[in-house]
């Protein structure tokens, strides 16, 4: 029996990951809004001893709105009332670099810190997407390497403003009727290629001094910035070797940069659908992609794949001609999973489509609780995965039969803990809290 420990996080999208989700009749079409639907998927999750939750964003309208629930709260505002739900899961929400300035952003994941008792998470992501660009003034989506490149000294802004207050610069002192100490507050002054920040955080340093950090670009530029600063990396991933081979890079990205390659957990998404038997699974697969509406999903399909709806013909595979990744500015990773998918398997668009429904490009998994739980053993023995990005196909019932018949299975198998030993979100995935460092001697 395994006696290493896996990292369960759970990723929460509205009615669920499955696009035909909102028309089975148990879903709430507006849960989306709801912010009880949320707070009762978090304390399921906090039942079954999950590491986090995990919230997208964009800033744009995420879908279609013909299409499925569209429309998302803020997700930081969003934590905040799920931290007052709940008591020891963690909280991650995404929040982009190329659409926000590093004071603010930083402040808020301080706060979330701060209101949760230590439990933020922020997932760092440049955002892929010409339409939130033209939210933001610009014509054109900003070049790939200088997102991440602005992406890279945002972090550092961050960690600069993060630190600009000692740990003991709370004094709190009645007595002497001193509150704190001003010589360990610091200016940042920091200038660079994208900002100009003087700080200090107008925020004491948090419980957990820096919120855990997550990445999920898995372009070339998307890994360096995974290598030199993620804590956790959330990734898609189809088949075994891949998924080994990605895990085997990034270990080996963090080692050349000095960093602990067990201080970077890699989590792979995989889409369950759970049955009591395998055919109840597979009736709830055929159930949910009988509901899928081609015609919204060729579209999506074709704005990805820089094509006309009419060049993809349902009942064909996709043409021989596609653009190189080079060539493609926004989500370059997904991208090249997706037209993989479709060459390896020989699918047409009808069949990718009903691939990409159930998770994006995230492994999709049908079956009972055990086979499930063999599927997450065989990646996480075999060198492929430190825990998983669990998406279920439908909530809440997904999550629920998750929670209620596969954990229980890893934890009879000594996969996964039986209850939280730690109380902040750095202690559930094994990592220490960041020791305060001058700003100065942050380098960008």
């Amino acid at each position: 029996m395994s006696t290493k420990h896996l990292h369960l996080n759970a990723f929460l999208m509205s009615t669920g990951h499955h696009e035909a989700s909102w028309r089975l009749p148990e879903s709430n079409p507006v849960a989306n809004t709801d912010v009880e639907h949320y707070r009762n998927l978090a304390r399921l999750a906090e039942r079954g001893t999950f590491d986090s939750i995990f919230f997208a964003d964009s800033p744009a309208l995420f879908n279609e709105v013909g299409r499925r629930p569209s429309g998302a709260l803020e997700p930081t505002v969003l934590l905040t009332a799920i931290a007052a739900a709940t008591e020891r899961i963690g909280l991650i929400a995404t929040a982009s670099t190329t659409y926000n300035d590093p004071y603010n952003l930083a402040r808020r994941f301080a706060s979330v810190d701060h209101v949760s008792g230590g439990r933020a998470g922020w997932n760092v992501v440049t955002t892929a997407t010409l339409e939130a660009a033209r939210n933001f003034g610009l014509e054109e989506l900003p070049n790939h390497r200088d997102r991440y490149q602005r992406a890279a000294e945002f972090i550092e802004v961050s960690h600069k403003l993060w630190d600009s207050w000692q740990d003991d610069a709370t004094l709190a002192d009645k007595e002497r009727g001193v509150w704190g100490n001003g010589e360990r507050v610091h200016r940042i002054n920091h200038v660079g290629r994208y900002f100009r920040v003087q700080g200090p955080l107008n925020l004491p340093r948090s419980p957990q001094a820096y919120p855990l950090l997550v990445q999920a670009g898995s372009s070339e530029d998307g890994k360096e910035l995974a290598a030199k600063y993620a804590e956790a990396v959330f990734t898609a991933q189809q088949t075994l070797e891949e998924a080994q081979a990605f895990y085997t890079d990034i270990k080996k990205r963090a080692v050349a940069l000095g960093r602990d390659p067990d201080g970077i957990k890699i989590l792979p998404g995989i889409v369950p659908v759970i049955g009591s038997t395998e055919a109840e699974a597979r009736a709830l697969e055929e159930e949910l992609d009988r509901l899928i509406v081609p015609e919204y999903a060729r579209d999506q399909l074709a704005r990805r794949l820089r094509l006309r709806p009419e060049d993809l013909p349902l009942d064909q595979e996709l043409p021989a001609d596609l653009p190189d990744e080079d060539e493609i500015e926004g989500a370059k990773s997904r991208y090249t999973l997706i037209v993989t998918l479709a060459r390896r398997e020989r699918l047409t668009v009808r069949q990718l489509i009903g691939r990409l429904g159930g998770g994006r490009g995230h492994r999709t998994f049908t079956g009972t609780p055990e086979q499930v739980a063999d599927a997450i053993q065989d990646w996480y023995d075999n060198g492929a995965a430190d825990g998983f990005n669990v998406m279920p196909a439908v909530l809440p019932s997904g999550l629920a039969a998750f929670v209620e018949h596969v954990v229980p299975i890893l934890r009879e198998r000594g996969l996964f803990r039986r209850e939280y030993t730690g109380t902040t979100l750095r202690e559930h995935y094994g990592l220490p809290r960041p020791a305060w460092r001058a700003p100065a001697a942050v380098g960008v």
